[in-house]
């Protein structure tokens, strides 16, 4: 892992694969390695150079102060075009999970000519907070039994991995993966109890951020290849809003993947891994 400079800001990366076309990942909830290892290596062996990278306020990439960002959406949506233009050779395949997902929609309407192809995991097309009318909001009981819990001692590695292999049970993703991930993030930033906390509530930082004006409506205008990955059992997005994406970008590709939840897991990593390297 590495860090390079963006748009004013330091962004903590990590590349795979040395050749062939950039393809970016923008972290979801927790820092880069929401994308799997995995994954990245399996696009790599496809021919893509692939960089994952952490948002703001998070891993390696600049913190000011996390629960008050002074940042908004569009500003990390211009670290994606930065980046992609710091990475050089034209356009670059494009890929956000979570609220990260929200991030990769902004930059590609924001920033269309930075992109060539957009992949959508676990997002959907509304900002943090409640959604529109038609899309399905998070699922409430999961919801209470993730967030009524008692918070860990963020500066406790074991306490931090057990209490996210116990949200991912809560959520119906893999408690092993969730464990081991959340042990990795905890030992990028050991002891940083406010980085840690940010990293497993991003959902709840980005609810701050000024995501003003909205960008559904202008989906219809993104006119690159796109693909929308959902997990059918997802209760934080409901499939729901994967199925919106798709049916507002022109010509998307609709995956879902019948037994995720709100992660990628290794079962789809190579269904997953040759829809995104259809795109090019």
């Amino acid at each position: 892992m590495t860090t390079i400079d963006a748009n004013g800001v330091t962004l903590g990366i990590e590349a795979f694969g040395d050749d062939g076309a950039p393809l970016v990942l923008l972290a979801g909830g927790t820092t880069m390695l929401s994308w799997p290892d995995a994954l990245c290596e399996r696009l790599a062996a496809g021919g893509r150079r692939v960089v994952r990278y952490d948002l703001r306020d998070s891993g390696e990439s600049t913190t000011t102060d996390p629960e008050s960002p002074s940042y908004t959406l569009r500003d990390l949506a211009a670290d994606a075009a930065a980046l992609a233009a710091v990475l050089g050779g034209g356009p670059v395949h494009l890929a956000g999970i979570g609220v990260g997902g929200m991030v990769a929609q902004v930059a590609a309407l924001d920033h269309p000519g930075a992109f060539s192809a957009l992949t959508l995991v676990g997002t959907r097309p509304v900002a943090p907070g409640p959604p529109d009318a038609d899309l399905p909001d998070h699922d409430r009981a999961t919801m209470r039994r993730l967030f009524t819990r008692p918070m860990p001692d963020w500066t406790d590695r074991e306490a931090v991995a057990r209490f996210a292999a116990a949200g991912a049970e809560i959520l119906g993703d893999d408690p092993v993966a969730a464990r081991e991930l959340a042990a990795r993030v905890w030992d990028r930033t050991p002891g940083t109890a406010p980085a840690l906390h940010t990293a497993n509530q991003l959902g709840m930082v980005f609810s701050r951020l000024d995501c003003a004006p909205r960008w559904r409506e202008r989906l219809p205008g993104i006119e690159v290849p796109a693909l929308v990955v959902h997990g059918h059992r997802d209760p934080f997005f409901p499939v729901g809003n994967g199925e919106a994406l798709a049916r507002e970008i022109p010509g998307a590709r609709l995956l879902v993947l019948p037994a995720a939840a709100t992660a990628i897991p290794a079962t789809a990593v190579d269904e997953v891994a040759g829809a995104m390297l259809t795109l090019g």
